[in-house]
């Protein structure tokens, strides 16, 4: 509890102090940014100062120093436009000549000016001459777009340190899964030995031979779960085997414990059709797969299966007469913990994607699906 309090507490911290780098970083970049701007402005008056000063020169036909020429020719980024009293654009600088022969783009571009600075005027006695309106330099617009750029780097990190903490959470989790797993295949194992030698007794004992066939098939099948379960988070063994005989065998069984209300139905082809398996697993999907049929149904309907194939594939078909599925659940019912029924961890036919794609290379999707109308859940393995 206690290591669990300081993770957390160690994790909170990292989070707030991340937060305040990030706002002071954003902070001092505005403020760097409105320093620039500042800046750029008093570049734009001294230019607009030495215009002054090279207007009046002209008109009083003296000699004037280098210093105004040399503040003029300085400015070689910012675009500026220069207007007369009656808003009419008189000059231009640092703007594409075609720009501004184009009289809607050189309106729309003063516009814009307008709108990102105040215009700088230049007046003689009191009276306006000219106005200069400018826009941002380039490395001002690459300023302004730099604290986006900041927050999306610092929002990839996020995401990147957030599904590798997922990830690995649920790499924990999958770790714990296996572990109880293979723990309860362990426990179940003790009173299975023993329920095989209570069987011995009772054959001994000449108890009705049907009650101890019945018995025998139903410590089989502890088997069998046994053997599923300490298989989970290993690699299983895959063997040639005739996957029409497989699917009998566990059509037969889940028939035969059934609901008489349930209207079962097979048809196989008439030939041995061979796979790669893990004869285990894949009972295990197939029960799974006839289980939800069956739920989906309440109890009560048609439940088909049905195998065909082709030169590559064999395809086994599991259908219901149920309540069906949306087409927005066709991928959502595979996921982990996803369940429609009030009781049930939501893992059966997330165990069957896991046992079908990642164990034997195979797919497993819905088919077709109507809603009150029922669903086809379909099985491909390849062919070998």
């Amino acid at each position: 509890m206690a290591i669990t309090l300081t993770r957390n507490m160690t994790r909170w911290i990292i989070i707030i102090a991340s937060f305040i780098i990030i706002s002071l970083i954003l902070w001092n970049t505005y403020v760097f940014f409105q320093n620039f701007k500042a800046e750029e402005r008093t570049k734009m008056q001294n230019w607009s100062e030495a215009q002054k000063e090279i207007a009046r020169t002209d008109n009083l036909d003296v000699n004037m120093s280098d210093l105004p020429l040399l503040i003029q020719q300085s400015n070689k980024t910012t675009p500026m436009i220069l207007v007369n009293s009656k808003e009419e654009i008189t000059g231009s600088l640092n703007i594409l000549e075609e720009t501004m022969l184009d009289s809607i783009k050189a309106d729309r571009l003063l516009k814009k000016f307008k709108s990102e600075n105040d215009p700088i005027i230049l007046k003689s006695k009191g009276e306006v001459l000219s106005k200069l309106y400018y826009g941002n330099s380039p490395l001002l617009n690459k300023l302004k777009y730099y604290p986006l750029a900041l927050l999306l780097i610092i929002f990839l990190f996020a995401a990147v340190a957030f599904f590798f903490y997922k990830s690995s959470k649920n790499a924990a989790q999958n770790k714990l899964w296996t572990g109880m797993a293979k723990e309860t295949a362990h426990q179940i194992g003790t009173p299975l030995s023993s329920l095989v030698g209570w069987t011995e007794i009772l054959r001994s004992e000449h108890v009705n031979p049907d009650y101890l066939v019945e018995i025998e098939k139903d410590i089989t099948r502890l088997q069998t779960i046994t053997d599923r379960f300490s298989k989970i988070g290993s690699v299983p063994t895959l063997k040639k085997v005739d996957i029409v005989k497989e699917t009998l065998d566990s059509y037969e069984y889940l028939k035969t414990r059934t609901s008489k209300l349930i209207d079962f139905d097979i048809k196989v082809p008439n030939q041995e059709i061979n796979v790669s398996l893990n004869t285990q697993l894949y009972s295990w999907t197939i029960e799974n797969l006839v289980k939800n049929a069956i739920d989906a149904m309440k109890g009560k309907g048609e439940l088909k299966i049905a195998i065909t194939h082709d030169d590559k594939f064999v395809k086994i078909n599991i259908t219901d007469t149920g309540k069906g599925i949306s087409k927005q659940q066709f991928n959502t019912i595979f996921e982990p913990g996803y369940t429609s029924k009030k009781r049930g961890w939501g893992l059966g036919l997330s165990l069957a994607k896991r046992i079908i794609e990642d164990y034997h290379n195979g797919k497993i999707k819905v088919l077709k699906s109507e809603i009150d109308k029922g669903t086809t859940m379909q099985v491909a393995l390849k062919l070998v």
